[in-house]
């Protein structure tokens, strides 16, 4: 379920905007209810401060959308001969982007999932660049090579990288961090939102709670800012 949110203002306007920026939501993206109306007020309370409440649901649970095109990918399985051109175009790539950063000390291994997705293992000493702060680079890097892969095929080919087992270290980082959080809004019964994540990143943190029975997840905003809200069921 999407995480119903209220949010007070002097007018409705000011009650909606402030939602929405709280949110970092567009207004077509949410669903809004007014609780109270600057111009419902009674005769008594005509001296008192207005407080309008507006109840703002966001429309979309990117929750779900996210596991439904893990599984769609999960699925898919493409031709053999379609994989077998799109790892040769990403092992061209890697010898001369190698070579041109003068990257000596790297290895690096390339193999496919026989349905849909070319696998990229790197190691080595001067492989550390690719990472990144919190896989920034790592993870354009791997958009780049799904642009790569795609060369001279009809199929959309996805790109697992991973460089020095970063990878799988985030992934302890980030579980660990989804049931510290999810402690937190249990004791302090309040909702916690994270900072903007991948959606590979969201992934892992809404898997890691899918089975908590005190909290939910719902992510929130577009593109770069998607972030994650954890709160009580």
């Amino acid at each position: 379920m999407n995480e119903k949110r209220i949010f007070e203002g002097k007018t409705t306007s000011e009650a909606i905007e402030n939602g929405l920026k709280e949110l970092n939501l567009n207004k077509k993206d949410v669903e809004i209810r007014i609780i109270e109306d600057e111009d419902k007020r009674s005769f008594f309370s005509i001296l008192a401060p207005r407080v309008v409440k507006v109840e703002i649901t966001p429309k979309i649970n990117i929750e779900k959308a996210e596991k439904k095109v893990e599984t769609e990918k999960d699925e898919k399985i493409i031709d053999k001969k379609e994989l077998e051109i799109a790892e040769e175009n990403i092992r061209k790539f890697l010898e001369i982007f190698f070579d041109k950063t003068n990257s000596k000390n790297i290895n690096y291994e390339i193999k496919n999932d026989e349905k849909n997705t070319i696998i990229i293992n790197i190691s080595g000493t001067d492989a550390n660049f690719l990472i990144g702060y919190r896989g920034e680079v790592l993870n354009a890097f791997q958009t780049y090579l799904i642009s790569i892969a795609a060369k001279n095929t009809k199929e959309k080919i996805h790109v697992n990288i991973d460089v020095l087992g970063y990878r799988e270290k985030r992934k302890k980082v980030l579980e660990d961090l989804a049931i510290r959080v999810a402690n937190n809004v249990v004791r302090g019964k309040k909702s916690i939102t994270l900072d903007p994540m991948t959606a590979y990143e969201r992934k892992i943190i809404h898997t890691k709670l899918q089975e908590n029975s005190k909290v939910k997840t719902v992510s929130i905003g577009e593109g770069d800012h998607r972030r994650i809200v954890i709160s009580l069921k």
